[in-house]
């Protein structure tokens, strides 16, 4: 069993160091010997892989992951717990720290440095309040990741890994799965953590495909006509791209969008990526 799950010795850790919970940086430690065995079963990792960890808090998943041989580069933002993590990871070779904001660290130097420049995983119970931009910003790194196993916030794992025509199909779900297949592992209950979160959590795995599924795009043209596309969730696809900047007029917009196989009045929401693709080469003449 983790030590690092027991309620008491976490509460005697951050005592001991005089440390408390911050609310601002989204500090919620995982307590359950179950879940977390689940997350690393879930990972995949085994000995001699290297595996990113944002937000590792007092260690209690690297400490996990580093016993089954994997390398760990945990990113920590909270000067505060570098002393635990110096604490609890001492004796694990295959585990270091760097200090720093993960959304300011250069990753491809960070890469190259403390991951030796091989393909990676990131392994992370990530703070809700930075789990999109963080995806987001590994994603499209262009660094040779092979995976990413998170647990975050059940309603944004729902969106990441939703399909089109529902509820929580959005702008994120079409980014995610521009690069990823997104598969939901497990829920997590608050009581899994200390202190508890008000939401629930999930832990969702995002494996990195190839290429696009929806086949040779430009990336930059891709998103800039997604993004447009959802700019007023409400609004028709019409309606939203031809308020874009797109230099077209209504009817040629209109006529763009008819000649994809598509409805000017379908939603944003309703579309794929195979639609999204589609409408990108015929906006910008451009794959």
């Amino acid at each position: 069993m983790n030590r690092l799950t027991s309620p008491t010795v976490v509460q005697e850790l951050m005592a001991r160091h005089g440390a408390s919970f911050t609310k601002s940086l989204g500090q919620n430690f995982l307590i359950d010997e179950n879940i977390l065995q689940k997350i690393v079963d879930a990972s995949a990792i085994g000995p001699g892989d290297r595996v990113l960890e944002v937000g590792p808090g007092i260690g209690v998943l690297t400490q996990a992951m580093a016993q089954r041989g994997a390398f760990v580069t945990a990113v920590e933002i909270d000067r505060r717990l570098i002393p635990i993590l110096s604490d609890t990871l001492a004796g694990y070779d295959h585990a270091s720290v760097v200090q720093g904001d993960i959304l300011k660290v250069d990753l491809p130097a960070l890469w190259q440095e403390h991951l030796e420049g091989q393909p990676f995983s990131v392994v992370a119970n990530l703070p809700y309040y930075i789990t999109s931009p963080v995806i987001m910003a590994i994603l499209q790194s262009g660094l040779p990741l092979q995976s990413m196993t998170l647990m975050i916030q059940k309603e944004v794992a729902d969106r990441m890994s939703a399909a089109p025509g529902g509820n929580d199909y959005g702008l994120l779900s079409v980014a995610v799965q521009f690069y990823c297949r997104a598969e939901l592992q497990f829920m997590v209950p608050p009581s899994a953590f200390m202190p508890r979160p008000k939401v629930g959590s999930a832990v969702i795995t995002l494996t990195k495909l190839p290429e696009c599924p929806a086949g040779p795009v430009d990336e930059d043209a891709f998103f800039h006509l997604v993004r447009a596309a959802f700019a007023m969730r409400r609004k028709t696809l019409h309606n939203n791209l031809a308020a874009s900047n797109f230099g077209l007029s209504r009817d040629q917009v209109r006529e763009k969008i008819e000649a994809c196989g598509l409805s000017p009045a379908v939603r944003a929401e309703a579309l794929s990526l195979q639609d999204f693709a589609r409408l990108t080469r015929a906006f910008y003449g451009a794959d």
